[in-house]
């Protein structure tokens, strides 16, 4: 599966109103518009939360996994998961990111 996720050009702090008007491509969950990932504190905040993700099936989580790697790389964030069933509560690596 290949990443859908593409920079945007908001970063920081995002009011409800930026959420609404942001891409569905800047999403993790980009059918859900679940977890932002404008800059490197959302994709932090997104391997987070991912296992608190409710409503999404696998393979929207395969996605959702591949557009954190890529918004990874692009803001320099490590994952050190290589797998999404990695980041849920146990087993789960230790990637100082979370």
């Amino acid at each position: 599966m290949k990443a859908t996720w593409k920079p945007h050009e908001k970063h920081g702090t995002l009011s409800d109103k930026d959420k609404r008007e942001l891409p569905e491509s800047v999403f993790a969950f980009p059918e859900k518009r679940k977890e932002p990932m404008t800059d490197a504190g959302h994709v932090r905040n997104a391997i987070a939360r991912f296992d608190q993700v409710q409503g999404v099936t696998d393979k929207d989580r395969d996605l959702a996994f591949q557009n954190i790697v890529a918004a990874a790389k692009h803001y320099g964030v490590d994952v050190a998961e290589t797998n999404w069933r990695q980041l849920g509560k146990l087993p789960h690596t230790p990637n100082p990111a979370h």
